[in-house]
């Protein structure tokens, strides 16, 4: 991406909804509203999320995910063959039933109000997935975009649920073919668009890398379908993004995006570990950057990153969404300066650790903090810069 300054801040993708936009994405659901009566909420939305960016100096902007009630169930709207359902509702499809009550009872969210995509059907892709919403934040910005997409092992691992996909995927595998070729279709389809920067969502791999293949799982593997071993997981995680991006060069910027959880302000559900184990499964990923975080302690130390190939860019996690606390500009200059032990300043971009708005119903930060928390991370990029100078 050309004309951007060193330290370029950025987000990971999601800003709180607005009590209209959530509304609408409800009545949007039970198809009260048409789509074009959403959209008019929605665009004023975006419009909202990108004034916000750019008065606080974000140099790549998104869309604020203000179209999606979650990060990735958004795609039933796009694709054929997937059912929007509930976790309450997903009880009785599971095959872990005693698994996946103890999973909801240790949530600090209500069952019903978290929805996951499931399979019951052939996948298509019916309407572009994020080609739209890109389309429409460039008519009306001139700055870099970041479209944001779930990532190929996100989708095929929690939509997989047996009882109602085996007659159309008789396992994870084959269905993975298909996640693989609407992601591909999409991603192309963006890049004849224009657009710069794509990053991909996969906050499962934490989850794969922190419990064994039989321990009681965290909301980001909602249909609980039984894993094999970590690396066996890891490995196909990697062969999915892989086939993804296969191609994509310099005429786009991947990214992929890790956390450990991003639903809750309560630390203790949340996961802990430190990236190490999945340095080596990152080093074989065919993508630009990786977008960690690490303004939480729970990620461990940022010298982990010092084993990637010299070539891949980091997304620094420098603020944590899930605070009321407003980090200082000291804070995001040590973390940075901490990095630049491992990595050149051309190839340190600077972002919260996650979205502040993951859930449309549940945003685990206000606009108004969100926006202080932006506007620090840009301080310090100046700070940077004037001292590369």
């Amino acid at each position: 991406m050309e004309n951007l300054p060193q330290f370029p801040v950025t987000v990971v993708g999601s800003l709180p909804r607005s009590r209209a936009v959530s509304r609408a994405l409800r009545n949007r659901q039970k198809s009260r509203i048409t789509d074009a009566e959403f959209n008019a909420v929605a665009d004023e939305a975006v419009l909202e999320a990108l004034k916000l960016q750019e008065s606080v100096g974000v140099d790549i902007v998104s869309d604020g995910e203000q179209r999606r009630d979650n990060f990735y169930s958004f795609i039933t709207q796009c694709i054929d063959g997937i059912r929007l359902m509930t976790l309450a509702e997903m009880l009785d499809y599971v095959e872990d039933k005693a698994a996946f009550e103890q999973l909801l009872n240790a949530l600090d969210v209500p069952a019903f109000a978290l929805k996951n995509p499931v399979v019951d059907g052939q996948l298509e892709r019916r309407f572009p997935l994020v080609l739209n919403d890109y389309l429409f934040l460039k008519s009306h910005t001139t700055k870099p975009i970041k479209a944001t997409l779930p990532g190929p092992y996100l989708l095929t691992r929690s939509m997989w649920v047996k009882r109602l996909s085996y007659d159309f995927y008789p396992d994870k595998e084959s269905l993975g073919d298909d996640v693989v070729a609407v992601l591909r279709e999409e991603l192309n389809a963006l890049r004849d668009a224009g657009c710069q920067f794509v990053q991909f969502d996969e906050p499962v791999l934490t989850e794969v890398a922190f419990t064994g293949p039989h321990e009681t799982h965290t909301f980001m593997c909602a249909a609980l379908s039984e894993k094999s071993s970590p690396e066996e997981e890891l490995n196909f995680a990697v062969e999915l993004l892989n086939r993804v991006v296969e191609g994509i060069d310099g005429e786009m910027k991947t990214a992929l995006h890790v956390c450990r959880g991003n639903w809750s302000q309560e630390e203790d559900v949340l996961l802990r570990g430190s990236y190490d184990f999945l340095i080596p499964y990152f080093s074989r990923m065919d993508v630009d950057q990786f977008v960690l975080e690490y303004a939480t302690e729970r990620a461990g130390s940022i010298d982990a990153l010092g084993d990637l190939p010299p070539d891949k860019e980091i997304g620094l996690g420098v603020t944590d969404p899930r605070t009321t606390e407003v980090e200082s500009v000291d804070f995001v200059l040590d973390k940075v300066r901490a990095l630049l032990n491992h990595r050149k300043p051309e190839q340190i971009y600077l972002n919260p650790d996650c979205g502040f708005g993951t859930f449309a119903d549940r945003p685990v930060n206000t606009t108004k903090i969100a926006a202080q928390k932006l506007q620090v991370i840009h301080h310090a990029a100046e700070i940077l810069r004037s001292e590369a100078s």
